[in-house]
């Protein structure tokens, strides 16, 4: 380390953010994540011991994913570095693999390479990590805010151990404020503030489990307030509230929350809860997510979940859609609304879906031969052939229906479609057996 270089990282211990300067130094400082740092658990013990293995750190932002990977940094006997995959290219990675060989090879000395982001390497990015982490030339930490199983190499998951964190709990956050607030060397103690506990209640509600967020809002509160006229910079819940206006939301459109809001909305329609159907509605939009995404995935529910237990439902939905097209945000918030409402709340049918599910099994298996009377008998030569001979005009007979088969002969008496008994399918399920009561 030059003189510049140590002069730089001297002055981002006063100048970094504030969540910067609080993390946490060794593994008792940790707050929150019990359940893998926890003093009996598997990571806790392998670090203290300073016997690790390749890990992946997944969760989301502000959880603690860097916070670990320092501790382990101020822990470990093994030589350290840090890369960021956004910026890292194949030079940066080449100089950390060459002084890993040679930390190894001259001083016995293991090489822990942490890889922020690591979801932003490409594919040949993270193939030319893996043979050194295989042959132990480096012990790779990963964070990602993305799924792992999605993102990252098949062949480094098998090779490391992944820890999902969790969002802290209120608890956990009004611990980080308190101690940020407390701290005169690294936190905001030595500016003589003071914070209300009904502000820092809601500090770490409004940050939904991320504690940068939480302590970014902390430090914007002290930095912009001026002091009273004892000299004390006072927080209060009204100036809390205007460093973090909008509730964090753990929302990624192309991420696990992403998936899971979405997931979660269709369950709810699905589950004819309106109240949490509306909810779900209202996190998405908040999120910002794309409104023609949400309006499709009503029709689709409209479809498979009501089907023709409500044929309204799938006009409801599509009208929506279109509505939504024409006339964005924000008035479209009311109609997608309606229309999830409309749908949660619908009587519930998955007849047709499996009857679409079931032919479709039906045809790739069984080879059938459409009966020769429904065949087309209007172009040249298909009468001669026996097309459309022998059918039976269903308006021509009692009750305008014809007792005349219309599956193949091969696939004998199989039904595919059942009605339900809920909503209009229980006027069709009758009106199915009014039609064949002669037969009974």
């Amino acid at each position: 380390m030059d003189l510049f270089e140590y002069a730089g990282q001297q002055s981002l211990k006063t100048d970094a953010p504030l969540a910067v300067r609080m993390r946490p130094r060794t593994l008792d400082e940790v707050v929150g994540q019990q359940d893998i740092v926890g003093k009996d658990k598997l990571l806790y013990r392998a670090i203290s011991a300073d016997r690790l293995r390749s890990l992946i750190f997944y969760g989301p932002p502000g959880t603690g994913k860097t916070t670990l990977a320092k501790v382990i940094a101020n822990t470990t006997s093994a030589v350290f570095r840090q890369i960021n995959a956004t910026s890292a290219g194949k030079k940066e990675m080449e100089e950390v693999v060459d002084a890993a060989k040679s930390a190894r090879g001259m001083y016995g000395k293991k090489t822990i390479l942490f890889v922020d982001e690591i979801h932003r390497f490409n594919k040949a990015q993270q193939d030319y990590l893996l043979p050194f982490v295989e042959e132990g030339t480096l012990i790779l930490i990963g964070a990602t805010t993305e799924n792992p199983y999605f993102e990252v190499n098949g062949a480094l998951l098998s090779r490391s151990v992944i820890f999902e964190l969790k969002p802290l709990s209120k608890e956990d956050i009004l611990t980080l404020i308190r101690r940020a607030m407390e701290d005169e060397e690294r936190g905001m103690a030595a500016w003589n503030a003071r914070m209300d506990d009904d502000a820092a209640e809601f500090l770490a509600d409004m940050a939904e489990g991320d504690a940068r967020a939480a302590l970014n809002a902390v430090e914007l509160a002290v930095l912009t307030t001026k002091p009273g006229t004892d000299g004390v910079i006072r927080i209060t819940l009204e100036v809390a509230s205007e460093c973090i206006r909008k509730r964090v939301l753990r929302y990624d459109r192309v991420g696990d929350n992403h998936y899971d809001t979405i997931s979660a909305f269709i369950k709810s329609m699905r589950g004819s809860d309106p109240d949490a159907a509306v909810y779900y509605l209202a996190r998405m939009l908040q999120a910002g997510e794309d409104i023609r995404f949400i309006a499709r995935r009503i029709m689709i529910c409209a479809s498979e979940d009501v089907g023709n237990a409500d044929p309204q439902a799938i006009v409801v939905a599509t009208s929506a859609a279109q509505a939504v097209e024409r006339i964005g945000m924000p008035e479209s918030q009311l109609i997608l609304a309606q229309a999830a409402l409309y749908v949660a709340t619908a009587p519930k049918s998955n007849s047709a879906t499996m009857a679409i599910f079931d032919a479709m099994e039906s045809v790739r298996t069984d080879h059938a031969t459409i009966p020769p009377y429904l065949q087309d008998a209007h172009y040249g030569g298909a009468q001669k052939m026996g097309r459309g001979i022998g059918y039976e005009y269903a308006h021509d007979f009692p009750k305008h229906f014809s007792k005349q088969r219309y599956l193949p002969e091969e696939l004998g008496d199989k039904k595919f479609y059942t009605p339900s008994e809920n909503g209009y399918e229980k006027q069709i399920a009758a009106y199915l057996r009014w039609l064949h009561e002669d037969e009974e």
